[in-house]
């Protein structure tokens, strides 16, 4: 395609998967008249040393962690400004560390611990009590959380962890379970700026909306628009979905934030009130600009 406007290099997309999401994000390009390369990860490929790649910015929206990492690291030595950053990807894509992360900026997170065995997760959990969950390290979509009312039921799925193949299934990180009013909450955040929030409410314990939870407005107060927008910054995200959660006493806390964010439920319910992809967009522009 031709060069990006008003850029004097390209802009890119990695994307192998295009979702509703990134059309939204090529039609806010188009409106723009901002010509971008679409980049298909999955025939893509880097040379050790390479500085001639034909763009100057890339969104990053591989949906495979590890391409995701890994093509963000490579177009950063190769000179290639990305957004999110390599180290932001790698941070959010890693849920202990991005606790970490929250913690060292002093952000309100739940009780998590991580075991380096199994073993060593089952005592965790006896330190932090029951009801727990057990998350994988590397996941979304609320896939692969196990909810764990009492230790009987953990000593069954840290069994079923310690034969899992490969060194990383074998770490256990685990989480004491807040007591949410049915509901948790989904902002997001651009350019340090929060775009606006959302709840999020289902049946289920696990109210993740690829899991069937509807979204609804949230009137984000100076609480949450502070934790999310500090929330992003700790973890060095220009782009984030911030996930809270309210305990029993209605204080906010951080659980995630997510490098890749995926906005379709949140648009549907603040339809009218902002435009997600023309703001990314916008803010990318801006990027190219400096």
């Amino acid at each position: 395609m031709t060069p990006a406007h008003p850029g004097d290099g390209v802009i890119a997309v990695l994307a192998s998967r295009v979702g509703a999401d990134e059309k939204r994000l090529f039609d806010a390009f188009d409106r723009r008249g901002v010509h971008f390369d679409q980049v298909d990860t999955r025939g893509q490929w880097f040379t050790a040393g390479q500085r001639d790649l034909p763009w100057s910015l890339v969104l990053n929206r591989e949906i495979g962690q590890a391409r995701a990492a890994y093509a963000a690291r490579c177009l950063a030595s190769a000179g290639v400004e990305v957004v999110n950053s390599a180290d932001a990807t790698e941070v959010c894509g890693d849920k202990w560390r991005t606790t970490l992360a929250l913690q060292a900026a002093g952000l309100p997170t739940p009780r998590t611990a991580l075991g380096l065995t199994p073993q060593a997760a089952l005592a965790a959990l006896d330190s932090i009590g029951y009801p727990a969950l057990i998350k994988p390290l590397v996941g979304s979509w609320g896939r692969l959380v196990v909810r764990l009312p009492d230790r009987a039921s953990a000593e069954g799925v840290l069994e079923y962890v310690a034969a899992l193949p490969g060194p990383q299934s074998h770490l256990g990180y685990v989480q004491e379970l807040i007591d949410k009013p049915g509901r948790d909450i989904r902002a997001i955040v651009v350019g340090g700026d929060l775009l606006g929030a959302v709840y999020r409410t289902g049946e289920l314990w696990r109210t993740n909306v690829a899991l069937g939870a509807q979204t609804r407005p949230c009137e984000p107060t100076p609480e949450i628009t502070k934790l999310s927008v500090d929330a992003a910054a700790a973890v060095g995200a220009d782009i984030a979905g911030v996930d809270l959660i309210e305990d029993r006493d209605g204080r906010p806390l951080v659980l995630e934030v997510n490098h890749r964010v995926e906005f379709a439920g949140f648009q549907a319910a603040l339809a009218g009130r902002v435009d997600v992809a023309d703001r990314i967009v916008e803010h990318l522009l801006e990027r190219a600009q400096r």
